[in-house]
């Protein structure tokens, strides 16, 4: 047995920047943060040896990998090589589709699992790991999505991750001098509504060919700088305005991310004295998360008593190997 653990995150400013429709000719740019909620991947020799068992919100059981209905397992055994015999369990702290990048936590996170099960884990570097989920999920499926999210599962932290041209990635780490500070200024809440983010971002990458939206674009990326300036300083209110204008900028891009609901629970939030906030994610549901000083927390949460708050902690490490009793290489 073989387990797997990889963090769910969160994105400040400069979403959109990472797809490959604007970074490709304009260069991109996100800050975003890990937290402790994971997705677990859990791998192991499957008693019927001419078949493949894989366990997520359906059990699928194939004679092969080409038989497989998910599509992120079939690319991700298939670029492996790996064959029959084998079992795959994937569980997570949060749903899917509510805009903490949790396909990318399960890509990142079942390639490490099945790197250490191959006996090649020290291959699987943080960068490799990255790479690796970015070239199944934008190549081998042609998702429309961008590349942090892989990043930020593999690595873990803070950080801006800077996305080329020539399609490499800068990461740089962000100086958190009071990492607790800054924790004890933010409250998540769940809006409900797990949607998939592919229709939302397809369209945002159409839409980033139109001079408007690449201006905003840019105004987003040239929000990253000054926030990890504000966070190094501990700034907290000035981190809350950077992140009420990246929201409001965001909101521009395309027709999904917002709705009524998500504007109303926003507006509320700045009434009962949010400093500023965004919807995590593509849009249309899942998290709000606020900077709040932690003297109004009481009286955020009775503005949104209708909105389930979610405490949470950092995580600094990226995905990992937690448990393993064997390390078999797999030749069936």
């Amino acid at each position: 047995m073989i387990i797997s653990r990889t963090p769910f995150r969160i994105s400040y400013v400069g979403g959109g920047s990472d797809l490959p429709a604007y970074y490709r000719e304009h260069g991109g740019a996100v800050l975003s943060s890990t937290i402790a909620k994971y997705l677990y991947v859990s791998s192991h020799d499957f008693f019927e040896v001419a078949q493949i068992r894989t366990k997520y919100s359906s059990t699928e059981t194939v004679s092969s990998v080409a038989e497989l209905q998910h599509p992120l397992l079939r690319a991700i055994l298939t670029r492996l090589k790996m064959g029959t015999g084998l079992e795959i369990s994937s569980i997570a702290d949060v749903p899917s589709g509510t805009g903490m990048g949790s396909s990318s936590s399960f890509t990142v996170g079942t390639l490490h699992n099945l790197m250490a099960r191959l006996g090649r884990a020290d291959e699987a570097t943080k960068s490799w790991l990255a790479e690796q989920a970015c070239a199944v999920e934008l190549g081998d499926l042609g998702e429309p999505i961008g590349k942090q999210d892989q990043y930020a599962a593999a690595f873990g932290g803070f950080h801006i991750y800077r996305f080329n041209p020539d399609e490499s990635v800068s990461i740089h780490p962000v100086s958190l001098p009071d990492p607790q500070g800054w924790l004890s200024h933010l409250r998540l809440y769940y809006l409900g509504n797990q949607r998939s983010a592919s229709a939302i971002l397809a369209e945002q990458s159409l839409e980033s060919a139109k001079r408007s939206k690449q201006e905003v674009l840019r105004d987003m990326v040239h929000l990253v700088d000054p926030l990890a300036t504000a966070l190094s300083q501990s700034n907290w209110r000035e981190c809350g305005r950077l992140m009420h204008e990246n929201w409001l900028l965001k909101q521009s891009l395309a027709s999904g991310i917002s709705d009524r609901g998500i504007q109303d629970a926003y507006r509320r939030g700045l009434e009962a004295g949010a400093l500023g906030g965004k919807l995590l994610g593509a849009g249309g549901g899942g998290f709000m998360l606020f900077v709040v000083r932690p003297e109004d927390h009481a009286a955020l949460d009775a503005a949104l008593s209708d909105l389930r708050p979610v405490p949470f902690q950092w995580d600094f490490e990226g995905s990992r190997i937690i448990y393993s009793d064997e390390v078999p290489t797999l030749t069936r």
